[in-house]
């Protein structure tokens, strides 16, 4: 395996061997790292989203039914579904373009946890190799080329089923692995999400992750009802329960499939020789409705505003690079080049609905996107102490709305990036970063003029990591963000629109601790401060900014037959409004896992979730709704989605 993650091109290739720890002389950042397998098998994750989570100062959440895509915060950052956070599976984009219900919507419900390999992260617009979305940061997540034969069920509290089975067999020179499992989740809400949910995974593969190829086929399926976020004042009124909704029918149903492909191969002849050659392609269909009613009758008031997000999206693209080791002028340097492409077609629409049945048409687009990015990175080994990452890159977008929202527009974008990487003693390096990156708006508002095709981000951070001692390593950060446009929620008709300019400035601190070889500490704290950077009477303080993070992990693994984790985290208070006069609370949760596994593979777990039952809320908003015999233009409410209460997993596994 190579362990150099210099080049984010390696990422998906040292998640299954690299330590969060190992990182020294070969990272070009302070905020960039990965996760082991190991720990995100030990992680108790209530939903399959919230495996990020161990990514340092990532807070994953939701505020609608299992089956959409969480809601994701990083650095003073509300993500929404995804916008600005660049997530890859095996190779295949997960943000999707021009969505129905969100710029960069991040659904990750496809992915089954435990063939996932492990995780490479990198914030900031530093690294060449990383495009849309990865502004504020990315993520790339492997997938295992064989697992033992197993299989696990799983039940708990809050209607919680769950079937898995994997196994490989040998086939031809290589392998064949499979996968799949069936969940069902009902939650505490007095409408049960009732979510019906099935995966299945077909994987053949040979070789090495540096030396051979792997094909994947997946298919995943899911409905559901939905609980969004609620206004206090019905809560108050009586009219529902903390658990309860306005509307009933909310829901959910998605599909995706997909094939996709990867491949690398050392060159041994010809003018490229002593390099490396990796590639993948993708071919993805997804299918998506979503019916929700946030503001319940403002907008009518007869049949109310539940509104179905659809969408039918075929995604094709791929990517090569070619990287090698070179000696020029006495020096050792590493470059690496490569191109991206991407092409989206996707048909989506707005309509009116009441109880999921359509009674008008708001909007009805068909887009196509096609784009792509080239780059170059060298890093450049200047003496004993002292490195450089120096990268270029230039993408280009261009698309075509055919409806609604008619026309045709194209933008390009050239990326400088660096980073400066000194020594100061064995053990101990700081990191000095400079870079612009980017994400793509909505066809639909771009083609109208409300947005930039392409919004620009510049970031600069400086940062230090140390291993104080052989089993204590600790990075801290600080960075700053300008956008020239703010991603901001429009309740009103369930999206994400291009808003305001705005400004993050932070410090992240980092540190893991392993006093013994069976167990580790691991603990992340990210404060930021948030800004539009504009006049505007409105305030500058950005909704749902949260200015601090933090999250406690502390895994326990092969205690002869023990191993299990336990995970805190904190989602500090945050302003709802940009005046600041309404503010959230915030949240905090504690969640544990155990296991226990006899010689011959079979094991028994528990997984307590939410251990002391904590009535925070996932997630909550500030905006104006309407009830039965209030008046016509509203009333400003905070809308709320409160976390789970305390509930338990029992599992039962055998591996063969």
């Amino acid at each position: 395996m190579d362990d150099d993650l210099s080049s984010p091109t390696t990422l998906d290739d040292v998640v299954v061997t690299a330590a969060r720890r190992d990182l020294i002389g070969t990272a070009a950042t302070s905020s960039q790292g990965v996760v082991v397998k190991e720990e995100l098998d030990l992680l108790p994750a209530y939903r399959v989203g919230q495996m990020l989570e161990t990514v340092p100062g990532l807070v994953v959440t939701s505020h609608s039914g299992e089956g959409k895509a969480n809601q994701y915060l990083l650095r003073g950052f509300n993500l929404d579904h995804g916008t600005d956070m660049a997530t890859s599976v095996d190779g295949m984009p997960v943000n999707m373009r021009t969505h129905a219900h969100g710029q960069g919507y991040t659904d990750l419900n496809f992915v089954i946890p435990e063939l996932a390999s492990g995780i490479g992260y990198t914030k900031g617009p530093y690294f060449a190799a990383q495009g849309d979305f990865s502004a504020v940061g990315s993520i790339q997540m492997g997938y295992l080329d064989q697992v033992p034969a197993q299989v696990a069920l799983t039940a708990g509290t809050l209607g919680y089923q769950r079937a898995f089975a994997a196994g490989t067999a040998g086939l031809g020179a290589g392998q064949l692995m499979a996968g799949g499992e069936l969940v069902h989740y009902d939650g505490p809400w007095d409408h049960p999400d009732n979510l019906r949910k099935g995966n299945a995974v077909l994987r053949y593969s040979q070789g090495a992750r540096d030396d051979g190829f792997s094909v994947t086929a997946m298919y995943y399926r899911a409905l559901w009802n939905a609980t969004t976020d609620q206004p206090e004042r019905a809560i108050a009124q009586g009219l529902i329960g903390r658990y309860g909704t306005l509307d009933p029918t909310d829901g959910g149903q998605a599909r995706r499939m997909s094939l996709s492909g990867t491949f690398a191969m050392p060159v041994e002849a010809g003018w490229l020789a002593g390099g490396e050659v990796t590639a993948n392609a993708y071919v993805i269909n997804n299918q998506l409705t979503l019916w929700n009613n946030f503001t319940h009758f403002l907008d009518n008031p007869v049949q109310g505003d539940q509104h179905a997000q659809d969408e039918n999206r075929m995604v094709a693209g791929g990517a090569v690079s070619y990287s090698r080791p070179l000696n020029l002028l006495g020096l050792d340097h590493e470059i690496v080049s490569g191109l991206d492409t991407r092409f989206d077609d996707v048909h989506v629409d707005l309509r009116a609905t009441r109880a999921r049945v359509a009674y008008g048409l708001a909007e009805n687009d068909n887009v196509q996107e096609a784009g792509g990015g080239a780059y170059v990175q060298a890093t450049s080994h200047w003496t004993p102490w002292l490195r450089t990452v120096v990268g270029v890159r230039e993408d280009y977008l261009a698309a075509t709305d055919h409806g609604s929202n008619a026309g045709v527009v194209a933008a390009r974008l050239f990326q400088p990036k660096g980073s400066a990487i000194a020594t100061l003693w064995q053990g101990t390096e700081v990191y000095l970063s400079a870079g612009r990156g980017f994400h793509s708006d909505d066809v639909r508002g771009a083609s109208q003029g409300n947005a930039p095709l392409l919004a620009k981000a510049d970031g600069e951070e400086v940062g230090i990591r140390s291993t104080i001692l052989p089993n204590l390593t600790a990075t801290l950060t600080a960075f700053q963000m300008d956008f020239v446009s703010e991603l901001t929620y429009d309740a009103d008709v369930g999206q994400t629109e291009a808003g305001r300019p705005s400004r993050r400035r932070g410090v992240e601190l980092n540190t893991t601790y392993n006093p013994f070889s069976w167990l580790e500490f691991y603990g992340s704290m990210a404060f930021s401060h948030a800004r539009y950077t504009d006049s505007d009477p409105a305030g500058s303080f950005i909704p749902d900014a949260p200015k601090l993070i933090g999250s406690l992990g502390i895994y326990l693994r092969d205690l002869g037959p023990w191993s299990g984790g336990v995970e805190y985290r904190y989602f500090g208070a945050h302003p709802l409004i940009e005046d600041n006069s309404v503010r959230s609370s915030g949240s905090q949760e504690w969640n544990l896992t155990a296991n226990y596994t006899l010689q011959s593979g079979l094991r028994f777990g528990i997984g307590l979730y939410n251990v002391f039952d904590s009535k925070d809320d996932a997630a909550d908003y500030y905006y104006t709704d309407r009830l039965k015999g209030e008046p016509a233009e509203g009333v400003g409410d905070l809308h709320a989605h409160p976390l789970e209460p305390r509930s338990v997993r029992f599992t039962v596994a055998q591996s063969f």
